[in-house]
């Protein structure tokens, strides 16, 4: 498994507290026979350090004994002298410390210090100031995770006599190439140093070559280091060497030196580091002392060596992630002590064979995820009667869940998920209410959840999710431990239990695509920080008591029958990231809070709802908007400036309101937005482009269809749209950076409204349909080579048809029909390979239509009105004299084609765009209801609106 950094921090403290414990008894020993004997100058110096901190009143203060007129000796963390009274060690880790350490901190006056530890507190982006290296004795020094940030300065080099160094845990430090050099040339009696996470991106690996020979302790985790291991083989103290996570490489010849000449190495750990040159026999020659071996993802390709896992004092092997190595377990007997394994994605064979099984009877941690089985007996694994974890997903094991594992009576942890198990859990399970953690998600497992897991009160993470199971949820009143909870994509058809949203330590509640009913809270303080309730059948309102839930930052409760208003309370949630209240009933008026309440708030989706009133203002500067979706309410009135605030919004949704403005040109300063729908409202007016090159550069979808602009098209902006321009991009789904998220918007294709639930970036459309728009179309159309739909139907353009649009290679999709265009369609057209619909119906078009390619696709509908055009599909060129066009009446095109697409959903092939099934259109449960819902005409859909 990964490195974790709560993990390293935990062992870090209890090396702190082991370093103190035999000074804090010689402390203890002294202060019991003698009294008043710290020097009186230090004892004002630690109360005015103690002065320079927050006052907690917490009961794990230590520095909450520190009292005026009292021995400070007998302070809790203070360790003094036995002969002079002096403060020789000060151990302050996890004291609730807050505040900042400047140059001048009384601190700086205690000389006599051997040990300091002010771990685990937070310092507030301090800097470590010089003044740390003057305290000459100093032996042992912990600043680790402490909210340290800056320079590690040059003056740590001057404690000469350190034994222990750990600064790791401080993410902002940066540690430069002289300091280290320094600090390795001076500090030659180091013992152990842990840098973890601190940023040595500057410093050359061949700098680990001159670390003291006295080293037995080195973590350098997550340090951006980069390059080659050097040789470390003088290094014949080491014990523990830890190098993961970083981007460093390893050779044969190195590796081969560290087990060769570290004879005392027990616990190694390379995970990321680049391996690929090193061949898998190399690991024949582990040292015998070797107790801990890592090495996750570190490219190893090849057949392993039986004897690896056949090393007497070896207790933990992993070798996850390592998708080139082979070969198989031994057959015979292992004389190993392992206790933990993993060989998770990895091709090395594991037969499930009695023998197998014998071999790993004092195994305690097993992780064969996504393994090479032979083999299919999975009752087996009820013999390891040790085991604590077991992990077994994705293996597409399939049949019934062994009941077997109801003998694994110490098992605290048990992943079975992403397999093809089937059938109900097990009724044996019921024996596991020792488990801390199961996973049973993406299966086939149906019936209803055994009621059984009430009883389990350990259970503090617990997936069910992508499963068949139906009926009601289980009772969780009991589940006091409970942290995780998820049970989503299921048919749960039950209410939700009311004591589910008051369990005191849950924090991430999953439930969406079921058919729960009943409401949403109350609520009680608890530790709640992300709620996804989306799909359901909840109702009633949302209730005020949510603002209780002061750690909330995820909140989906969209697709529900939730009606009323939104309380105004909701704004108290100061931690909220993601709010998605869309597809529901809620009604009244938009908090205006909303728009400045948090500059945390990172989407806030309200579509489809019946808001009335106008969009909330203003938006506050800082605002962290990335995702804007109002659509499909009854909003008035203006689009406010203030969202130009919000400098790295990427969405704007704001179609099918009743939206009163002229076009908001102040969106052009939003330097991130990609998606612009504006479509179905009452713009008015003229859209005339900035002319500076960064305004809408990143646009990738730009809709103002069925609005009232007027006046030209705005080919200002064509030329700025340099998004649409690149074609080399790669395909993603646009979605939130720190969450499970994705972004959604509403557009119009073939006159169906279709929710997007995923947008691809490939996806570029320009819809400015059903408006005024006049003049020609602009050239400038031409360079948008990544355009996957344009279309600007129903508006009053009139001239030819420009040539430049045959340089749109990618165009699936061209809607010219309902214009007044005139002259011939240009053969340049013939060259888009991939256009699929082409409509230039209610014209004034003539002359032959261009022949081969797709334009051998296209019935007569696509040309339809258009007197004097001819050839395939229509009458031949060379027949009857044509007959000369007439102009057609706006209202008589739109009554005969409607919005300018045949109103189907099949017939035009799989492209990017109109293969609705295998497209853009991703619906979010696995259920093709969207086909069914379009096929009913149940999709919810606003009449267009004509503007003639």
């Amino acid at each position: 498994m990964g490195s974790l950094p709560w993990l390293a921090h935990f062992l870090c403290f209890l090396l702190f507290h082991l370093h103190f414990q035999a000074s804090s008894s010689l402390s203890f020993s002294f202060n019991s026979s003698t009294s008043m004997l710290c020097q009186h100058d230090q004892s004002l110096a630690l109360l005015q350090f103690k002065k320079t901190f927050s006052n907690w009143n917490s009961p794990y203060t230590k520095t909450k004994s520190w009292k005026e007129g009292t021995d400070c000796c007998w302070w809790d963390g203070v360790i003094c002298d036995i002969g002079t009274g002096n403060v020789i060690g000060l151990n302050l880790s996890a004291s609730l410390l807050y505040g900042t350490i400047h140059s001048n901190n009384s601190l700086f006056s205690l000389h006599h210090l051997q040990k300091l530890d002010l771990s685990f507190n937070d310092f507030n982006n301090s800097q470590i100031v010089s003044q740390f290296g003057h305290f000459s004795n100093l032996t042992y020094l912990s600043l680790c995770s402490s909210d340290f940030v800056g320079r590690i300065p040059l003056e740590i080099s001057y404690l000469s006599k350190l034994v222990f160094l750990d600064l790791s845990g401080n993410y902002d430090l940066i540690l430069e190439t002289t300091s280290f050099k320094k600090l390795l040339q001076n500090i030659t009696q180091l013992q152990e140093l842990d840098l973890s996470f601190v940023n040595m991106s500057l410093v050359a690996p061949s700098s680990l070559m001159n670390l003291s020979s006295s080293l037995a302790f080195l973590k350098l985790v997550s340090c951006k280091l980069q390059g080659k291991i050097p040789d470390m083989s003088h290094l014949s103290k080491l014990a523990l060497l830890d190098l993961s996570n970083n981007h460093l490489t390893l050779e044969t010849m190195t590796f081969e030196k560290l087990f060769q000449n570290l004879s005392k190495l027990r616990e190694v750990n390379l995970n990321d580091v680049n391996m690929s040159l090193v061949a898998p026999s190399s690991l024949m020659n582990l040292s015998s002392s070797l107790a801990s071996l890592k090495l996750e993802h570190c490219g190893l390709q090849g057949k392993i060596p039986d004897n690896v896992f056949q090393q007497p004092n070896l207790q933990l092997l992993d070798l996850l992630g390592n998708e080139g190595l082979n070969g198989s377990l031994p057959r015979h007997d292992w004389n190993n002590s392992l206790q933990s394994l993993s060989l998770s994605r990895t091709k090395i064979q594991i037969h499930l064979e009695h023998d197998f099984i014998n071999n790993l009877r004092s195994v305690e941690t097993l992780d064969l995820s996504a393994c090479n089985f032979e083999g299919s007996n999975l009752e087996l694994f009820g013999r390891l009667t040790q085991l604590i974890e077991l992990r077994l997903s994705h293996n597409n094991f399939s049949g019934q869940i062994p009941s077997s594992l109801q003998n694994l009576k110490k098992l605290l942890e048990l992943d079975l998920s992403y397999n093809n198990f089937n059938g109900q859990i097990p009724s044996s399970f019921e024996n596991l209410q020792q488990l801390h953690v199961l996973y049973l998600q993406n299966n086939n497992l149906s019936g209803q959840i055994p009621n059984y897991f009430s009883n389990f009160t350990q259970l503090s993470l617990f997936s069910l999710a992508n499963n068949l199971f139906t009926g009601p949820m289980f009772q969780v009143d009991r589940l006091l431990s409970l942290y995780y909870l998820d049970l989503s994509n299921n048919l749960l058809n039950a209410t939700i239990p009311p004591s589910l949203f008051t369990l005191p330590q849950l924090y991430t509640l999953v439930l969406n695509n079921n058919q729960l009913t009943g409401h949403f809270g109350p609520f009680k303080d608890n530790q709640l920080g992300y709620i996804d309730l989306g799909n359901n059948k909840l109702h009633g309102r949302i209730p005020s008591s949510i603002s209780k839930l002061v750690y909330l930052s995820f909140l989906i409760l969209s697709s529900n029958k939730l009606v009323g208003e939104v309380p105004s309370t909701i704004c108290k949630l100061k931690s909220l990231q993601i709010l998605d209240l869309s597809n529901n009933s809620l009604n009244g008026v938009i908090p205006q809070c909303l728009g400045n309440f948090s500059n945390a708030l990172s989407v806030l989706h309200l579509g489809m709802n019946n808001f009335q009133g106008t969009i909330p203002e203003p938006f506050s500067v800082g605002c962290s908007l990335r995702y804007l979706n109002f659509n499909g309410n009854q909003l008035r009135r203006r689009v406010p400036p203030s969202i130009s605030n919000c400098k790295i919004l990427e969405i704007l949704d704001l179609g099918n309101n009743n939206i009163d403005d002229t076009f908001p040109h102040f969106l052009e300063t939003l330097p991130e937005l990609q998606v612009l729908v504006l479509q179905s409202n009452k713009l008015h007016g003229l859209v005339k482009g900035s002319s500076t090159n960064y305004s809408f550069s990143k646009l990738r979808i730009f809709d103002l269809s069925n609005n009232m602009f007027s006046g030209p098209l705005p080919a200002e902006y064509f030329n700025n749209f340099k998004a649409m321009m690149n074609v080399g991009v790669n395909m993603k789904y646009m979605g939130s950076p720190n969450y499970n998220y994705d972004y959604s918007a509403s557009l119009t294709f073939k006159g169906l409204e279709i929710e997007l639930v995923k947008i691809q970036t490939l996806l570029t459309t320009i819809d400015l349909s059903s408006n005024k728009f006049t003049g020609i179309i602009p050239q400038s159309i031409g360079k948008l080579k990544s355009l996957k739909l344009l279309n600007l139907s129903h508006n009053r353009l009139t001239g030819n048809i420009q040539p430049s649009l045959g340089n749109l290679n990618n165009l699936e999709s061209l809607d010219l029909s309902s214009n007044l265009l005139v002259g011939r369609i240009p053969t340049q057209l013939a060259n888009m390979t991939f256009l699929q619909i082409f409509q230039v119906s209610h014209n004034r078009l003539e002359g032959p239509i261009p022949e081969g390619k797709q334009f051998n696709t296209f019935d007569s509908s696509s040309y339809e009105a258009n007197l004097g055009l001819c050839g395939f599909p229509l009458k031949n060129c060379n027949s009857e004299k044509r007959q000369q066009p007439t102009a057609s009446k706006e209202g008589d095109s739109e009554s005969k084609i409607g919005f300018g697409w045949k109103p189907v959903v099949a017939g035009y092939g799989c492209g990017v765009i109109f293969g609705v099934a295998m497209g853009y259109v991703v619906f979010k449960t696995r259920k093709p209801m969207w086909l069914v819902r379009m096929v009913e005409g149940k999709r919810r859909r606003k009449p267009r609106r004509s503007n003639n």
